[in-house]
């Protein structure tokens, strides 16, 4: 099964502050703020909804196209993607922008000031899966700018082309009527607790009306609390694999994603896909950052194995 993963592609830029805001702000100049931080820490990594999707998928031996925007500073970064597995033949480099960016400081009390700088995301528009995914045979449509979800879901629709709904952080930013409509008619909606509450609340759709929109079922990520299948009316609880260290959690929901899409390829049952997403999942909290994880096919199964009884169905996976 070839997959196509949209979204986005982005640094993350990560400081610490030693101290705390507070101090620097005050009360009756807060109509005036001009304050800087020196920052002791400072970490850069590789994000983006889509790159992580695809970077976890392309070490199972998933072979994802990436189809996105990336700008100038983009050429390390697909090289570290094409050595994970992934096809970046479907991104297009806007040489007069950056790559997305997230910049965020954070302080001693757990404060923090972030920006986003759009960039390069803002370019999404001009991708099209007739165009640069012709031969895909499910999508995974997740968070990048609104209007190029929406013609994605517009796109998808009319080629017949199945689509995981993925709205993540863009769930706040996204209209009722726009979530309602990128739903309907979806394989799959992917979303974390929090994230469905917000779409319950913005489109006014029950949990069963979310079902009934979809044509396969809902996922919910819960955290250290494990997973949720809801697929053709039965409810698979999926657990945790338990992780040797917990480093950062960034980016798990994405590798879970990968994990799913990958036992879709091998056409895994529900409940095998969901523990291998779990795996996924733990290979990836396990390190900071939401690119840092490693490991190959062979590793990978053999760690599933110490933990679940795949009766042999993970061969495939083994041997990609």
């Amino acid at each position: 099964m070839k997959l196509v993963v949209t979204g986005s592609i982005a640094f993350d830029y990560l400081m610490h502050f030693p101290g705390r805001f507070a101090d620097a702000l005050k009360k009756e100049k807060l109509d005036a703020i001009s304050v800087s931080f020196l920052v002791q820490e400072m970490t850069k990594h590789r994000g983006g909804t889509a790159a992580n999707i695809a970077y976890s998928n392309g070490l199972m031996g998933g072979q994802p196209k990436l189809m996105a925007t990336a700008g100038k500073d983009f050429s390390d970064y697909r090289d570290v993607l094409e050595d994970a597995g992934v096809d970046t033949s479907a991104v297009i480099v806007i040489e007069d922008e950056y790559t997305s960016s997230f910049f965020a400081n954070t302080d001693r009390d757990e404060n923090q000031i972030a920006s986003f700088y759009a960039g390069a995301m803002g370019h999404a528009d001009k991708l099209s899966f007739g165009t640069h995914a012709p031969g895909a045979e499910l999508a995974i449509i997740s968070p990048n700018d609104p209007g190029a979800m929406k013609q994605y879901v517009e796109e998808a629709r009319r080629r017949e082309l199945p689509y995981i709904f993925d709205p993540s952080q863009q769930t706040l930013w996204l209209s009722g009527e726009d979530l309602a409509e990128a739903i309907d008619g979806c394989y799959l909606l992917a979303v974390n607790e929090y994230e469905l509450h917000l779409v319950k609340d913005k489109t006014g759709l029950s949990e069963d009306d979310l079902l009934k929109r979809c044509t396969k079922g809902l996922i919910v990520t819960k955290g250290n609390q494990g997973s949720t299948l809801m697929i053709d009316g039965d409810v698979i609880e999926i657990p945790i694999v338990p992780p040797h260290q917990v480093l950062d959690p960034t980016g798990a929901g994405d590798a879970f994603r990968a994990g799913i899409m990958r036992g879709l390829q091998l056409q895994l049952p529900w409940e095998l896909a969901g523990r291998v997403a779990a795996l996924s999942a733990t290979y990836c909290i396990e390190n900071n950052g939401p690119q840092n994880h490693l490991f190959d096919p062979p590793a990978f199964v053999a760690r599933f194995r110490r933990h679940f009884d795949d009766d042999g169905a993970l061969d495939g996976l083994e041997a990609s």
